[in-house]
């Protein structure tokens, strides 16, 4: 159970430190991670008695 659990283990880590170095470097070569910035107007109608 050892034998299989530490490999498991290995590359855990591995791909956290990859999706955390993607994070980083990911701008440089053309990934956006900003959202889409768009202005919603949205008229309200406040029930005042």
């Amino acid at each position: 159970m050892g034998r299989l659990l530490k490999p498991l283990f290995f590359l855990l880590v591995l791909a956290a430190i990859a999706l955390v170095a993607y994070a980083y470097v990911g701008p440089y070569f053309g990934a956006d991670f900003s959202p889409p910035q768009t202005e919603i107007r949205q008229p309200v109608e406040l029930d005042a008695n």
